[in-house]
């Protein structure tokens, strides 16, 4: 991800998750919300809940990485916040990359 790609400002975290649409499994969940921007900005969420700094960087990687790979699937005019759930920590990243395959697809229906 560019850094021009990233949801940076808290308030703009807040009202994507507060306003915005969500789907998501048990281990991803995704909120959208529509924008004036015509590219799509991704931010990542990792509570403290899921591990030490090393484990939730890990899976900020990982996440950033199926980001890039997926970029074109996702709908231009909207904003994404991508939580990660405590559950991602012990599967494999296969698993996780399915996993988001499948929310990507439910949300572009």
């Amino acid at each position: 991800m560019k850094k021009y790609e990233i949801v940076k400002s808290p308030d703009d975290f807040n009202q994507i998750i507060n306003k915005g649409q969500k789907v998501g499994n048990k281990y991803i969940i995704f909120f959208y919300m529509p924008t004036a921007s015509e590219k799509p900005k991704f931010g990542i969420a990792v509570g403290k809940k899921v591990g030490n700094a090393v484990c939730r960087n890990k899976l900020k990687r990982q996440m950033r990485v199926l980001i890039d790979q997926h970029k074109l699937l996702f709908k231009k005019f909207n904003n994404y916040i991508i939580m990660i759930k405590r559950e991602c920590v012990n599967i494999p990243y296969n698993l996780l990359e399915q996993k988001f395959d499948e929310l990507l697809e439910r949300m572009t229906q």
